[in-house]
């Protein structure tokens, strides 16, 4: 799939504040009609947790109330063939995210007035999810070798599964895989090291022949995200817009590779969301934008190669009215930046 330019068009991060899919899908399609996103729904069911959500299949993996474990005392060695034998024939419909998984996901699938320029589907990245699911000695699953290796390849079935799904709805796909716990990295609380994530995330990415990005909603080393062969960069510029100008010479060249940056500058919580409008929120899009642009990155090349997103999932305001107004200040503000190039 060829690069796009996406104009600083909006899309969503994935998570709403709804229990009713079809109504999540709505409020979607309705303020992003150009690149909408299916929902996923946490406050549903525990099972639309971002590490839950993915981990139907998973060998030895226990659901109990509000946690998630994988249990070491069940015989795993037949599971794990199995799980192997589809990666290694890219049996991806061996491994689906079901309806009770991903509600929002499968009601987006049936919808049939939608008229995008791309669909985006998101999945869960190896690093949080290997560093959150634990083993029943409480030892995260990512410092394991074998669990860690499954857990990549089931995550590549997953996500090469999900564009195809999207893709029945349109050709473009657009799939972040959500790395959070990326903001951990460098801390004692996380001995991974650099190789070790850029190798996790591009089996990932190998699974998909769409464009990939990859979102960390904290401050991060971005210089590693930027090693990967990802298409598309998403970070919360309206918190930690600072952190990504540390990096102005890799973003210069991730962008002469015809990457796109999508900025998060919507913020997702009620208080700040209270007191923003579309045009300080362009004033704090363009101050986010200025350390490159006096570094010599065109300021028509940033918005020409950029996206525009909440902050982060929207699943953290208490209601459905928030997010309507996240994503009318959203769709709001694009309307306005991409006015202020054409």
């Amino acid at each position: 799939m060829p690069n796009i330019e996406f104009g600083c068009l909006p899309t969503a991060i994935g998570s709403m504040p709804h229990t009713n899919p079809s109504e999540a899908c709505s409020q979607v399609s309705h303020y992003l009609k150009d690149i909408p996103a299916w929902p996923q729904l946490p406050k549903r069911s525990f099972l639309e947790n971002m590490c839950v959500q993915f981990s139907q299949g998973f060998p030895g993996a226990i659901i109990k109330e509000d946690s998630i474990y994988i249990d070491r005392s069940f015989d795993l060695d037949k599971p794990l063939e199995q799980l192997y034998a589809a990666y290694l024939e890219n049996d991806i419909d061996k491994y689906p995210t079901n309806p009770d998984y991903a509600a929002g996901l499968h009601s987006f699938l049936a919808q049939r007035n939608l008229m995008p320029m791309a669909v985006k589907g998101q999945i869960t990245g190896p690093v949080t999810w290997g560093l959150t699911v634990t083993d029943d000695s409480r030892r995260a699953i990512i410092y394991d070798d074998v669990l860690s290796d499954a857990m990549v390849k089931l995550l590549r079935l997953k996500a090469s599964w999900q564009e195809k799904a999207l893709s029945q709805l349109f050709k473009n796909t657009i799939i972040f895989v959500d790395e959070p716990y990326m903001a951990s990295f460098g801390s004692v609380s996380m001995s991974l090291s650099k190789e070790k994530v850029i190798s996790l995330l591009e089996e990932v990415f190998g699974g998909l022949s769409g464009l990939k990005g990859v979102h960390c909603c904290g401050n991060t080393d971005w210089s590693i995200l930027l090693s990967t062969n990802v298409d598309i960069l998403s970070f919360d510029a309206y918190n930690y817009a600072q952190s990504l100008s540390l990096y102005p010479s890799e973003i210069k060249s991730f962008l002469d590779r015809k990457g796109t940056i999508a900025w998060g500058i919507v913020p997702n919580d009620e208080q700040s969301l209270a007191r923003e409008t579309a045009s300080s929120l362009k004033d704090r899009l363009e101050e986010a934008m200025a350390p490159f642009t006096r570094k010599g990155v065109p300021f028509k090349q940033l918005i020409q190669q950029g996206l525009l997103t909440p902050s982060c999932g929207l699943a953290s305001l208490n209601t459905t009215e928030a997010a309507a107004q996240a994503l009318e200040l959203l769709a709001e503000l694009s309307i306005k930046v991409r006015k202020r190039v054409t």
